[in-house]
């Protein structure tokens, strides 16, 4: 029995339904998160929880529960489902009203559902490293958001599929932003460069652990954009996500990166990340 949280109660799967008037349905207006399991446990969750409310007030959307509740939450599909390592899925919309474009006046409640799925660390994958696909960034000016607004970044990610990649890089003005679900980094004479944390990309969780951990090993970090010819010039590249964790890329475009394999301070952070999370899954 797979267990689902919707509208204030933990529910099954087959009861869950929603609404063909709910907001996120209609407009995406709604925002999300995804927090990572490992060995049962909730993996920078206080982090995950604490960006969902900073995208939600960004689109002034008051969720009705706190930080702890949805924490909580989190944790309780966790021990429900049974999961030992995998994901949990939480989004906010802002409810259920007729389609109008402006926010229903008077206000209607926030929407908020979640569940929790098993899913394998891509462990071979990682060691192996993919090849990814240069793609025009024409997306909104928003990106910091983590909104549900993301048809452009599935058609990114469908061009990549397409063209046998594992991931589009979005290239605007010239310039490397990020992944259509990930976060890019370049590594060119043991510097590593990744884009700064502005409107123009999703702040990742495990984009923040990777710096944070670069900085503790004493790699030299430089938060500024690089071009995508300067990506295809680096010594290595590597995207980071909550579901990828540190995933080397060994091929851009027709573009060999490196030595086409996964690099050396890849794979040093590669490790360090593994540190980070529970023994025995850091050992599978």
């Amino acid at each position: 029995m797979t267990v689902y949280f919707m509208d204030g109660q933990f529910v099954e799967k087959k009861h869950v339904a929603i609404s063909i008037d709910d907001r996120g349905y209609y407009f995406g207006d709604g925002v999300y998160e995804v927090i990572k399991v490992y060995d049962g446990e909730l993996f920078t969750s206080k982090e995950h929880i604490a960006r969902l409310f900073e995208s939600a007030a960004k689109i002034k959307l008051v969720i009705p529960y706190t930080e702890a509740q949805l924490l909580d939450i989190a944790q309780q599909l966790v021990i429900s489902n049974s999961i030992s390592v995998g994901h949990v899925y939480m989004q906010v919309t802002r409810g259920v009203s007729p389609r109008i474009h402006q926010f229903p006046d008077p206000a209607v409640s926030p929407m908020v559902t979640a569940y929790a799925l098993s899913s394998a660390r891509p462990v071979e994958v990682m060691e192996n490293g993919v090849k990814v696909k240069s793609v025009v960034d024409f997306r909104w000016l928003r990106c910091d958001i983590k909104s549900l607004n993301l048809l452009a970044n599935v058609m990114a990610k469908q061009e990549a599929v397409e063209a046998g990649c594992k991931e589009a890089v979005f290239v605007r003005d010239g310039f490397v932003t990020e992944g259509a679900s990930t976060n890019m980094f370049g590594v060119k004479n043991g510097i590593l460069y990744t884009h700064p944390a502005n409107n123009l990309i999703l702040n990742g969780i495990t984009r923040q652990v990777v710096l944070r951990l670069s900085r503790e090993l004493g790699i030299a970090v430089v938060e500024e954009p690089f071009t995508l010819e300067a990506a295809f010039a680096m010594d290595e590249l590597f995207m980071t996500s909550t579901t990828l964790e540190v995933m080397p890329i060994i091929q851009l475009d027709d573009k060999t990166i490196g030595s086409g394999r996964p690099g050396e301070v890849t794979v040093q952070l590669q490790k360090a990340f593994t540190l980070q999370i529970p023994t025995v899954v850091a050992g599978s």
